[in-house]
C-alpha cells in the first residue's frame, strides 16, 4: 500500500538536502572569493557556473551604493532565501 505522508516527507527531506548543499556551494564561492584563486581553476569555474544563475538577479535587484562599497551582499541574501525556504519546507511535514 502506497502510503502519501512517507513520500511527501521524503520529497521533502530530498528538496531540503538539495538545498542544504547549495547553501554550502555559495559558501565555498566566497570562501574562494577572499583568496586569489586561478579563474582559470575548473573548481572556480565550476563554481561560478553552479552560483552565479542564482545570484545574479539578485546582483541587479541591489542598489548601486552597495557596488560602489565594493561589498556583494547577493550571497548572504541567496543564503537567507535558502533558509527561508527550507524553513518553509519543513513545516509542510506531514
Amino acid at each position: 500500500m502506497f502510503d502519501t505522508r512517507h513520500f511527501v516527507n521524503g520529497l521533502i527531506g530530498i528538496a531540503s538536502g538539495l538545498l542544504n548543499f547549495y547553501m554550502w556551494i555559495v559558501v565555498v564561492r566566497v570562501v574562494a572569493s577572499w583568496f586569489h584563486v586561478n579563474p582559470y581553476n575548473p573548481l572556480v569555474q565550476f563554481l561560478h557556473r553552479i552560483t552565479e544563475p542564482a545570484l545574479g538577479p539578485i546582483r541587479r535587484r541591489l542598489p548601486r551604493a552597495l557596488w560602489t562599497a565594493g561589498l556583494d551582499f547577493s550571497p548572504l541574501i541567496l543564503i537567507l532565501l535558502i533558509l527561508i525556504v527550507r524553513l518553509f519546507l519543513e513545516s509542510l511535514r506531514i
